[in-house]
């Protein structure tokens, strides 16, 4: 019922919210277009809401509506076939979508380094990821973290056959943990932690894939080669309008979860949101850059991440970052205490 509710609800609210501060004549002047987040709306998706209500993405000519996602996979393959303008989705996912033939590309990374994690209860006495060996972990098979699970297991000497996964739907991996069905489960180190400990009131504690070898881009922005083609000049705007609003939402996150709590009504509860938005800050930027607005990323990791994918993931025949990303729509910035800014376009 939870799903079946949710996207008409969200999608009237939104127009509603729209319609409600736009003036009808000035409305009809917008370019409507179609946003497919990589999940149900929680934490990491505040900014998109906030930036709806205070106006960012009308300033910029756009009427934007934004979509539920199934998961990373299938929102590229919805903006791969046209479903939808623009989507939010992890980036090795991208990457794996592209190596298969769907004609999209990233136009910007928001989350910079990995958050994926390994989570459980502290006191099941797991320190290190070797302590995960004959562990049970909870996962969906096909979403983002599942993919990269081998990745961060041979980086540090385990295979998949060292633990025992347990198939959950998305939904279910809070539970099977909570019940006791698994010792662990993988998931976005912002994402179920606030929730699980809202619900059991006990503390998690976690593996960081970043803390222990395995780091990468993650969740970003991707849209269609062709719009990229043909309207380069809403890619621009959209791109604009996102990295403003995931900057005013870091600034005032109390007021930005505040805005998404009311607006959706089937997010997670507004204290949850904040905390949920709150970690996810801390994956904004990576070394190269730091004080940089969000969203603009450096070929340079781009390269580390395809050189990641490429030892730990078997992604054969990487290429270039330039076959996934497209740096050009990065809007020029000065960067904080007068550094250099590196090259934002990918590297042939």
């Amino acid at each position: 019922m939870r799903h079946n509710r949710f996207f008409p609800l969200t999608v009237v609210l939104i127009l509603v919210l729209m319609l409600g501060a736009i003036p009808a004549t000035a409305q009809d002047d917008l370019e409507l277009a179609i946003l497919i987040l990589n999940w149900l709306p929680y934490g990491e998706h505040v900014p998109f809401y906030y930036g709806l209500e205070q106006g960012y993405y009308a300033e910029e000519g756009i009427n934007l509506i934004v979509q539920p996602g199934g998961g990373s996979g299938r929102t590229i393959q919805a903006v791969g076939s046209g479903q939808g303008d623009f989507g939010y989705a992890d980036t090795p996912a991208v990457i794996r979508g592209i190596g298969e033939g769907i004609p999209v590309r990233s136009i910007g990374v928001l989350l910079q380094r990995n958050p994926s994690a390994v989570q459980f209860f502290c006191d099941e006495g797991i320190e290190t990821p070797q302590d995960l060996r004959g562990r049970s972990i909870a996962v969906t098979p096909g979403d983002a973290v599942y993919q990269t699970l081998p990745a961060f297991l041979t980086a540090n000497g385990l295979t998949v056959d060292d633990v025992e996964l347990v198939n959950v739907d998305p939904a279910g991996k809070i539970a099977a943990l909570i019940e006791g069905r698994a010792d662990t489960l993988i998931g976005f180190a912002h994402d179920q932690a606030p929730t699980i400990e809202k619900l059991s009131g006990q503390e998690v504690c976690m593996l960081r894939y970043p803390d222990f070898g395995v780091d990468f881009l993650s969740s970003g922005l991707l849209t269609h080669t062709d719009t990229i083609t043909n309207k380069p000049e809403l890619v621009a705007a959209f791109l604009r309008a996102t990295i403003r609003s995931w900057e005013e939402a870091a600034a005032n996150p109390e007021e930005a979860a505040a805005v998404m709590s009311e607006q959706v009504l089937e997010a997670p509860a507004e204290d949850v949101l904040l905390h949920q938005w709150q970690l996810a800050t801390e994956f904004l930027h990576s070394e190269a850059t730091e004080g940089w607005p969000p969203g603009i990323n450096a070929g340079e990791d781009w390269q580390a991440t395809l050189d990641i994918l490429a030892e730990y993931a078997g992604l054969a025949n990487p290429g270039a970052p330039s076959d996934y990303w497209d740096g050009s729509f990065a809007p020029e910035f000065e960067p904080e205490m007068g550094g250099e800014v590196p090259a934002t376009e990918a590297a042939e």
